[in-house]
């Protein structure tokens, strides 16, 4: 089974009005306490043997925005990973970046370190959009970084694009997609909208600043990313994720395969042995329990059997090319459950073919509702 570290960075230069994860507005004497802590969190899940000796296959540093640190700083975590959990010889290695916080001197650092790929938040190459969602920068910006990133040695690099924003015309994500493919990168991330609670969006809406995003044009905009990326050789092989060949994210597919993994940083979630466990979401509590030597949980949940295979269900279904009909079987779910299966086979939500089962196209736009009915 796939084993997978994610580290939580939570620091940015500015917040999105769209963004719901947990951050602080970066300042370097946060950024320091926030090191020791997330050296001593390391260091704790190593005297623990958290993860039983076992070598990381995947490390992937979110955020917020990792490359708000300094390109030494992230090198340094990434040492004391390695020193700590050891890594598999073909490990992914995946930075989160904002282009305006790259240089090809920082990236080379990263590349030498042993960062292998690179994922920049784009979200939109539109500048009226950029501007709306409170990204103060330019499109220019991107075309920039995945140059500079090309010259450091980055070879797989990943675009993440929202639509669905305020403003945004079909032609405009239209235009979007096509500035982006014609960057190159090796995967391209397609989220639509979400509007959370506690965000700026979603005051702007309340207040009448802005609309909801309209699900009609949120269908025909992921229609048009799926045409427009499966001309220019992507493949889908998740419902926001697309690929060239051979460049599926494999972090992001442990999640959906049920593979394991250990979050570091405050709010940051893990999943090991069998049990579900989250960091406190503040940073100040986070330094403050690790320096009096406890593990920073908020909240830990030990799964039974059952529940373990509905989420391996939930999950898989994610996948275009969803789970093998054999798993469900294996797995011995309760009648309730193989009775709401049925009932989605037979309303078309999901589908059987080729001895597998997978969302239908309609039933992609429903993937949360249906994750809903089968936990």
């Amino acid at each position: 089974m796939s084993l997978g570290l994610y580290i939580h960075i939570p620091f940015c230069r500015s917040r999105c009005h769209f963004c719901a994860f947990y951050l602080q507005i970066y300042r370097e004497d946060r950024a320091q306490d926030y090191l020791t802590a997330l050296f001593r969190e390391i260091q704790l899940h190593a005297a623990l043997d958290t993860l039983d000796g076992r070598r990381l296959d995947t490390v992937y540093f979110g955020g917020g925005t990792p490359t708000a640190l300094q390109p030494s700083e992230l090198c340094k975590i990434l040492s004391c990973v390695q020193a700590s959990f050891g890594l598999q010889p073909d490990a992914e290695i995946t930075v989160e970046a904002h282009p305006d916080t790259v240089t090809v001197g920082g990236l080379a650092q990263l590349a030498q370190a042993g960062f292998n790929r690179i994922s920049f938040g784009v979200q939109s190459l539109d500048e009226g959009e950029l501007a709306g969602m409170g990204r103060i920068t330019l499109p220019d910006r991107t075309c920039t970084a995945v140059t500079l990133g090309r010259q450091a040695g980055f070879t797989n690099i990943n675009l993440d694009l929202i639509f669905g924003l305020s403003g945004q015309t079909l032609e405009s994500w239209q235009s979007t997609l096509a500035q982006a493919i014609a960057l190159n990168p090796t995967h391209l991330s397609c989220y639509a909208l979400t509007v959370e609670e506690g965000t700026r969006l979603l005051i702007d809406i309340r207040r009448g600043d802005c609309t909801n995003p309209k699900d009609a044009l949120q269908n025909a905009m992921e229609d048009e990313a799926a045409k427009q990326l499966t001309v220019a050789g992507f493949y889908r092989y998740e419902i926001s994720n697309y690929c060239r060949p051979g460049y599926a994210c494999r972090h992001n597919k442990l999640y959906w395969e049920g593979g394991e993994y250990l979050g570091l940083g405050p709010s940051a979630q893990s999943y090991v042995s069998g049990a579900r466990f989250g960091n406190i979401e503040d940073l100040k509590a986070y330094q403050d329990m690790l320096a009096g030597g406890g593990a920073p949980t908020a909240e830990r949940e030990q799964l039974d059997p059952e529940r373990r295979h509905r989420e391996a269900l939930v999950f898989g279904l994610r996948l275009i090319e969803g789970i093998p009909v054999e798993s469900i079987h294996a797995h011995k779910l309760d009648v309730d459950c193989e009775v709401k299966i049925a009932l989605l086979l037979n309303e078309g939500w999901l589908e059987e073919t080729g001895g597998r089962i997978k969302l239908t196209a309609a039933g992609r736009r429903f993937a949360d509702s249906v994750a809903v009915e089968l936990l």
